[in-house]
């Protein structure tokens, strides 16, 4: 199968499950990608085009957007005409660091409202600082921007975070960039089952298999970024993670087949032959 027959059934998919809406607009692919770790810049755009996502988040403190008008800019490959960009405040570490930081996005990408809030604790672990980031929310949200949020695996954190006004709550997995895929499926599942805002896995996914148990599990989406740019084969992995998603979303929607605890013929044993 090429690349465009996988796009067209790519496309067929979402538009037959309804797509990711997030802050009003509807967006087909329900993978988000970063933009980090790549080679080069060539390798961020092939590997970004073969992952099908439509949101691109690109952390400003690290990544030039026009920032330096010398250097060369990821909107010279992932332009805002075919990519939705979704600034993140990665790297900060205060609600004030990471307020300014996404302020000045929005002034790069003139106007821009939609933002990844990101407030870390440390340098070791980068687990969320949840009282910087809700301090951090409030005041993005009274400031007009439509706020994606990276948070603990909480239930209780996630719904004040929905209160506050957040367009989308995003729980880690496991901590950023380890691969070590979901460790607790059942705060994840709280988290999903009380949430009227769209619930997104961010940070720990390893693999394909991670991204298909977060959304069987019933999730809206999944970012991520080291697990495709840290493959052998970034652009292989890509793919990999679009039609792991697709998946995962097919598998929640059709609904798994109940567990049990003894076994069951496959076949119908009414009217089988004698022996």
């Amino acid at each position: 199968m090429n690349q465009h027959d996988m796009t067209q059934q790519s496309t067929q998919a979402s538009a037959q499950d309804g797509g990711l809406t997030i802050a009003g607009k509807t967006y087909r692919s329900r993978l988000l990608v970063g933009s980090g770790k790549y080679r080069d810049l060539e390798e961020t755009r092939v590997a970004i085009e073969a992952s099908g996502a439509d949101i691109v988040t690109v952390a400003i403190r690290r990544v030039n957007i026009g920032q330096d008008p010398k250097a060369p800019s990821l909107l010279d490959v992932v332009p805002q005409s075919k990519y939705t960009i979704l600034p993140n405040s990665a790297g900060c570490y205060t609600a004030q660091d990471a307020v300014y930081t996404l302020q000045l996005a929005r002034e790069l990408l003139n106007g821009h409202k939609l933002v990844k809030l990101e407030v870390l604790g440390d340098e070791k672990s980068l687990f969320p600082n949840m009282p910087e980031t809700l301090k951090a929310a409030e005041i993005l949200v009274r400031d007009g921007f439509e706020v994606m949020v990276y948070c603990s695996d909480d239930p209780i954190q996630a719904r004040l975070l929905e209160q506050i006004g957040c367009v989308a709550v995003m729980p880690l997995a496991s901590l950023i960039g380890s691969g070590m895929g979901i460790l607790n499926p059942w705060n994840l599942s709280l988290i999903i089952e009380q949430a009227t805002v769209p619930v997104l896995v961010d940070a720990g996914v390893g693999t394909a298999s991670d991204a298909t148990i977060a959304m069987e599990l019933g999730c809206d989406g999944v970012l991520m970024n080291s697990a495709i740019a840290g493959a052998r084969e970034p652009v292989r992995m890509a793919r990999a993670m679009r039609l792991a998603v697709e998946a995962g979303r097919e598998a929640y929607l059709a609904g798994r087949m109940p567990r049990k605890f003894s076994a069951s013929p496959s076949s119908p044993m009414a009217g089988r032959v004698a022996g």
